[in-house]
């Protein structure tokens, strides 16, 4: 007979409880109860704009003015998305002791407005850009959104930070997230299928050096089976809260 949820949510309380060396890796699906839609989903921003029109570095390179036609959308929805109880759930987890550290796919800073210390940017973050011929980085709340595209002191067209197609994950964000993967006790994979590369390889990296994989999502998806020790199915928001107050009890 199969675990209950309840259940099982307090096995998974005991052993996150336990361990204390927990690295979560979020994806969108953690932050769409923020009102973030994934950008994959029906109705996203790639069915709109095409990826490869819209977000390959040599897109932007050829043409940044029109790919700003995608980020402007973009960041009106990012610009209005606040922490929902998921992020506050892992951030008050860490205040505990139990979270090390967050691994995130999402570009969104949400994790650091819910309070999390120790979050590493995989995919870069859109609240700073930079110039590819200067050099020169800016805050994006240096600019009020009315200049769209934003312009470098140079003249030349910002760009996010964050890692578009074609372009490699930043070596610090990769050395830091191989890092944690590979100490961690429990890995809490959080809003993620883990279909894209490299990002999908924290998981199996974790689970090579004997940690415990505790999958948190709507649907199974191709970790459920394979690589996933503890699923526990339902909205980050919920089961990660249900986590929290579990393991507040326990400590």
């Amino acid at each position: 007979m199969p675990t209950s949820q309840p259940t099982q949510t307090a096995e998974v309380a005991r052993l996150l409880a336990k361990c204390q060396r927990v690295v979560a890796l979020t994806g969108a699906g953690i932050s769409v109860e923020s009102g973030i839609p994934d950008f994959r989903s029906k109705g996203g921003l790639w069915t709109r704009f095409p990826p490869d029109q819209y977000a390959t570095i040599q897109a932007f390179m050829d043409d940044p003015e029109k790919v700003w036609q995608m980020l402007a959308e973009m960041e009106k929805v990012l610009d209005r998305a606040k922490p929902n109880p998921g992020h506050l759930a892992l951030s008050r987890l860490e205040k505990l002791g139990v979270v090390e550290g967050i691994i995130t796919q999402n570009i969104d800073g949400l994790h650091q407005e819910a309070g999390s210390k120790t979050v590493v940017e995989f995919h870069g973050s859109h609240r700073t850009l930079g110039c590819q011929w200067c050099g020169k980085g800016y805050g994006s709340d240096e600019f009020d959104g009315t200049e769209t595209p934003p312009l470098c002191s140079c003249g030349k067209v910002l760009k996010p930070d964050v890692v578009f197609f074609g372009e490699a994950i930043p070596t610090r964000a990769m050395n830091d997230a191989n890092s944690l993967a590979s100490g961690c006790r429990v890995m809490l994979v959080v809003g993620t299928s883990a279909e894209v590369v490299p990002a999908s390889q924290m998981p199996m990296l974790a689970k090579r050096n004997g940690a415990t994989v505790v999958e948190v999502n709507v649907e199974r998806t191709l970790l459920t089976d394979s690589v996933t020790d503890h699923f526990l199915q339902g909205k980050a928001g919920v089961v990660l809260t249900d986590l929290a107050n579990e393991i507040a009890k326990l400590l």
